[in-house]
């Protein structure tokens, strides 16, 4: 299982690489620049209400079922017919939710019509993110990786037009913007069906209330969390958004910083779509998860520590690459924020393995913790910080969630790291901060030091033993069965 990981590990990070940063950076930044930094500003926080209460779209299906088919493949036909029809329902729901909350808060007008779009896109996402869920579940991780990119790749080009081939005077309009994603959405969203269909072997939906009441039933656990995680994870730009008078800018603003900080995320985000199916399989053969945990974990801490140290370093210089206004600003929350890329990525990886144990119920303990830890964090450090305020409370709730998580998944799986592994990361981490510090005294620009620090980080991992040498070379020469 171990070499099947790094094999498909990458597959979707080249993928990813090639695709979403190109998109991030040079698609969605400058829409922001095109539009403005207010009017982005409002557009990131109707994103993270929209975000905040998709889980009604879902309730917790897409990682139920991923767990679900991994053990259970040959039942795909019956419940994807079966889930497919009662979604329609929960898209209704979410809707109606969703506009009542905007209302309640105050938005009107232009800013309905744009919701409205979002809200739309969501339904999208949330349906492409179940399709993908069968085919990671039935193993087939080269076609969810090709999935995983197919909407950007889409979005690219007609943004690319939109953007680039055709002439506009003016402020770009936001709306356009979205309904671009609704097409590349829509188009995704097709192909990721057709693909299931024929692995299914056909498709034929069907309403069962005494079926669909019981995936709601199973799957309940799931939603919780996902909503709990999405509150601790998402609240930040609607907060800074309302609470403040400026508070449309302040979003922005940290949006600029948010941007690169969740384009590394994209990159953690990949390895638990990956663990979750193999955990599930292992765990249902029960297999042993410590190596495979290992592994991960290690290659997890080698690539974020290295991603923070450099982005914090070097912070003012990575914004003023792609922004000319308020980098200033955005500079120090996204210094704080890339630390943020740590504790997510742990998480990714103890939080995947205690989803695929099913031991839901402790997930949701300590996910309603972090909620309620960061909205009071975000209450005190906002009106004080701003958009740096919004940053260490995310910074604080993240790395204790992660450490929480790590903790419980130990005791749950007897899963144990030796003395030479926790000081080869700490040795790692501090040979990167000496390096670090001693290229900014010497004033050395970004496009110099990155090289640099780069190789650094990829020479300290193997001469630390972070990534022993040795290990991947038995992992890579298994069996494709091991």
């Amino acid at each position: 299982m171990q070499r099947k990981f790094l094999t498909n590990l990458a597959l979707v990070l080249a993928l990813n690489l090639l695709v979403k940063p190109f998109y991030i950076f040079g698609i969605d930044a400058e829409v922001q620049v095109r539009a403005g930094t207010a009017a982005y500003g409002g557009y990131a926080a109707l994103l993270s209400l929209s975000f905040l209460l998709n889980i009604l779209l879902d309730l917790g299906i897409t990682n139920w079922n991923t767990r679900h088919i991994a053990q259970h493949t040959h039942l795909m036909r019956k419940h994807v017919s079966g889930i497919v029809a009662a979604r329609g329902l929960l898209a209704v729901l979410y809707a109606l939710v969703l506009f009542v909350a905007a209302w309640a808060l105050g938005y009107r007008g232009s800013q309905l019509h744009l919701l409205a779009i979002l809200a739309l896109n969501q339904v999208l996402v949330a349906s492409i993110l179940y399709l993908r869920s069968n085919i990671a579940g039935a193993q087939r991780y080269a076609q969810d990786s090709l999935l995983s990119v197919l909407d950007r790749v889409l979005l690219i080009g007609i943004c690319a037009w939109l953007l680039w081939g055709r002439a506009h005077n003016g402020p770009f309009p936001i709306t356009w913007f979205a309904w671009a994603q609704t097409a590349a959405y829509g188009l995704t969203a097709l192909v990721a069906l057709v693909l299931v269909a024929r692995r299914a072997g056909g498709l034929h939906p069907r309403w069962d209330p005494a079926f669909t009441y019981s995936i709601f039933r199973q799957s309940l656990p799931f939603a919780l969390l996902v909503l709990l995680m999405s509150f601790y994870y998402r609240s930040d730009s609607v907060m800074l958004e309302r609470m403040l008078p400026d508070g449309a800018l302040q979003a922005g603003i940290y949006a600029q910083g948010f941007r690169f900080f969740e384009a590394f995320n994209m990159l953690g985000f990949l390895f638990a779509g990956l663990l979750l199916p193999m955990y599930s399989r292992m765990l249902k053969e029960k297999e042993d998860v410590g190596p495979l945990t290992g592994l991960a974990l290690r290659l997890v801490l080698a690539g974020s520590l290295a991603v923070a140290v450099i982005g914090s370093f070097h912070a003012k210089e990575i914004m003023d690459l792609r922004y000319t206004e308020h980098t200033e600003l955005s500079a120090p929350a996204f210094a704080v924020l890339i630390w943020c890329f740590t504790g997510v990525c742990v998480s990714y990886i103890f939080g995947t393995l205690l989803t695929a144990s099913g031991d839901l119920k402790t997930l949701n303990k300590l996910a309603a913790g972090g909620m309620v830890l960061n909205l009071v964090l975000l209450v005190v450090l906002i009106p004080k910080g701003h958009a740096l305020g919004a940053a260490w409370a995310s910074l604080a709730t993240q790395m204790l969630m992660a450490l929480a998580q790590m903790v419980v998944a130990a005791k749950r799986f007897a899963l144990r790291a030796s003395g030479r592994a926790v000081w080869s990361a700490l040795l790692y981490t501090a040979l990167l901060l000496v390096l670090a510090k001693g290229l900014s005294w010497q004033a050395i620009p970004l496009r110099n030091a990155l090289p640099l620090l780069a190789f650094a980080a990829t020479a300290c991992a193997f001469l630390t033993g972070l990534v022993p040498v040795r290990g991947l070379r038995s992992v890579l020469a298994l069996r494709k069965g091991g």
